[in-house]
Parts: C-alpha cells; structure tokens; sequence
C-alpha cells in the first residue's frame, strides 16, 4: 500500500472545476481525496489514519496541475517514413501522382510487413513512451498497415504487452484491418470485407477494445463497414468510424444507425451531419493537426453547440501527423476551431455530457480529478492553463501513472 501527498498545487484542473492551492491525496493507483490544501483532513479512513504518515510528499511549487490527457486517434503501429511523401503532397502533388511515386498507405503496409517484429515493437515502444512523457496517459491505438489476419492479431497483442511494461500509457487497442484493401486482394474487395469480418471474433481474444473501418473514397463504402462493423460488434468489440476524412459517402449517417462509439476525423461534415451526431448521441473525434494539413477543419464550434460530444486526437499516422503531445493537440485546437482552452482541455481529458477522450473510450475511470478514479495526473511547466494556448506544445514536469510516477 502506497499514500502520497502532492501539495503545494498553485492552479488544479479537475476537469469539473478549478481550485487554487491544492492538494491530491493518492492511495495506491487511486485518488483518495482532492481539493483546497487548507481542507486537507487530518486522516482519512481506509487510507491513512493520519495525514503526517503519508509514504511520499511532493511539493509541487505552485505549478498547474491537470489528469493526465487521452489521445482518442491514433495510428502508431507501422515502421518506416513517408517524408518524401510529405514534401511531394506539400508542393501540390496529387494523391494519383503520390501512389504512381510509390507512396500512399500501401507503402506503409509493404514496409511493415517486412520489418522484422523485434524492430516494429521497438519503434511502437518508442512512440507511446513519447505520449506517456508529453503527458498523455491514454492513448487510442489502431492496427491497419499489415493487413493480414496474422499481422493484425499480432498488432493487437503487441499492443497490449506493451502497455503491461514500465512507464507505458495506457493503451484502448482498436482493430483496423479495414483501413484499405491490400495488394493480394486486388479486384476482391467484398472477399477482403469479409475475411476482416470473420477476424474480429479472433481481435477481439486477442486483446482488441473496438473495431474500425475507414468509410471513404477509395477505402470502404458503407455496405462494407456496415459488414465489418456488425461482425466486430457482435463479438463485443466497439464500433468505431473513420468518417468524411476526404468526401461525404454516408459514414456518419451509418455512425448514427449502428450507434457507433465515435465517428472521427470529420473534416466534410454538414448541418445535417451534425444533427445526427447530438440526435443519436454519437461522439465526434477531431484532429487539428491532420485538418490543418489537409485545409479542411471541422466546424467544431457548431458541433458543441449542437451538443455533440468531441474529443480529441492527434491521428498520429506515418503518412499524414506524427504529432505525440497532447498538449500541442489542444493548442492547435483552440487556434484552429475557435473553442476555448477548458473546451479543448475537456475534449482531450474528461468524461462529460459533450466534451472527452474518457467519453469516446467507455472509461469513466479517467479524465477527470476526482475521489475514485485513476491517479493518472501531470504537472506541467506553466501555473494556469490558458499557457496551452500560447505553448504549442507545453511540456509537462511530472507525470504519475496510476500514482506512479513516470521517469
């Protein structure tokens, strides 16, 4: 049994509410009490019968304390770059011209296929220990680049053995083995939709939380999602959506029919788009970074307004955002879609009526800094939040884990 004082908190976000000079009393992996530091009970029962026999003290000197963020999108299983990619798409180059160079997500698929597994952990361990250190305890993390029944499965227990090491966030493992079609299924893409179909029975043994599908141009059309997503559902795993990343083919109005977990991306979303997201009550999960790139932003204002839940990712992909701070997510949030820091700060965080990665994810043992719930919790270098807006990338000073903290 561990009991640990953090104190000498100048701002505490809790995700609820604001309080300042504050203190977290953590009790194991849990917290066990938090508010004013002149509230502090003398003891508190079950815990510590009195409070000068807590195991650690830390004085965190005044700083801006938050939970710990939730990156709700992310694609971090793949090896090798697509930089010259990058460039090409940048100086004006066409998807067509990008494929006929090589590029595109096939060159990713073909890349991860051959690195040996010993590599491809090392490079996914190395990202998600990047996420955990820029204060991320929550990471969303797709498979989708080997595309193979083996390789998929094997993406998905590779994930899940990583999150049992030292100093790893937390992972919500999601299975996308229909993010394209892959070479050898040339000319049979319904084979292809149902061979994903019959393995996710198998993700979801193997460790997977939810199932995806990426409803696009070129990707899969709604029939095949529905397909995909009903297959995955019906052997417990969440459906998710990739939806309205390039065109607008029906991927939120299947989001909203199948009641979908998230519906993500969303950058061609319309009024009525939108109407279904807070009718069917379907969250949104936006990508400042990806968006900004592609210069097609989501009306997110709109969105809120309308009560749609959001979150926030940073749709860490090879080809598109190799972004792994939250806190620069939230940044580009509030200068991109016009919200407000405690509304991105919310959408990266709690789980709440219409903001939250907690939301998106079905954990309600997160986000938000209240008795019951994970310590997962950062001190960041700033002593108020609105810094998010001026960071680009604020950097934490601690973070703890489950009450551990992360070296």
């Amino acid at each position: 049994m561990t009991v640990r004082l953090l104190t000498n908190i100048g701002r505490l976000w809790t995700g609820n509410d604001v309080c300042s000079n504050a203190a977290i009393l953590v009790h194991n992996d849990r917290i066990a009490w938090v508010g004013r530091a002149a509230d502090l009970p003398q003891s508190v029962p079950g815990v510590v019968d009195d409070i000068t026999d807590v195991d650690h003290v830390e004085n965190l000197g005044g700083s801006l304390v938050t939970p710990g963020l939730i990156d709700a999108h992310t694609h971090p299983v793949y090896a090798g770059n697509r930089y010259a990619e990058l460039a090409m798409r940048s100086g004006g180059s066409t998807p067509s011209a990008i494929t006929a160079a090589g590029g595109g997500i096939g060159s990713t698929v073909t890349v991860t296929r051959g690195t040996d597994p010993w590599t491809l952990c090392n490079g996914v361990r190395e990202r998600l220990r990047d996420w955990i250190l820029n204060g991320t305890t929550t990471v969303e993390a797709k498979t989708g680049y080997h595309l193979t029944r083996d390789g998929e499965l094997a993406d998905v227990r590779l994930l899940r053995e990583l999150e049992k090491e030292p100093m790893m966030p937390r992972v919500h493992v999601t299975f996308l083995a229909a993010h394209v079609v892959p070479p050898e299924y040339f000319g049979r893409q319904r084979d292809y939709v149902e061979a994903v179909g019959s393995w996710c029975a198998d993700a979801a043994a193997a460790g997977a939380d939810s199932v995806d599908v990426y409803c696009d141009d070129g990707h899969f059309t709604t029939d095949e999602a529905r397909w995909v997503l009903a297959s995955g559902r019906n052997v417990g795993l969440l459906p998710r959506i990739h939806a309205g990343a390039h065109k607008r083919r029906g991927a939120v109005q299947l989001a909203a029919e199948l009641g979908c977990a998230s519906a993500d991306l969303l950058h061609n979303t319309t009024d009525e788009d939108i109407a279904l997201l807070a009718r069917y009550g379907v969250p949104a999960v936006v990508c400042p970074g990806t968006a900004l790139q592609q210069g097609n932003l989501p009306p997110v204002r709109r969105m809120l307004a309308q009560g749609v839940t959001v979150a926030l990712g940073s749709d860490h992909n090879p080809g598109h955002c190799g972004i792994t701070s939250m806190s620069l997510v939230i940044s580009l949030a509030v200068a991109a879609f016009g919200i407000s820091v405690g509304d991105a700060l919310r959408a990266a965080t709690l789980r709440a009526a219409t903001l939250g990665g907690a939301t998106v994810l079905g954990a309600p043992d997160r986000g938000v800094l209240t008795p019951g719930r994970l310590a997962d919790i950062v001190q960041w270098d700033a002593d108020h939040e609105g810094a998010f807006a001026w960071g680009f990338g604020l950097k934490p000073r601690r973070v703890w884990r489950g009450g551990t903290p992360v070296q």
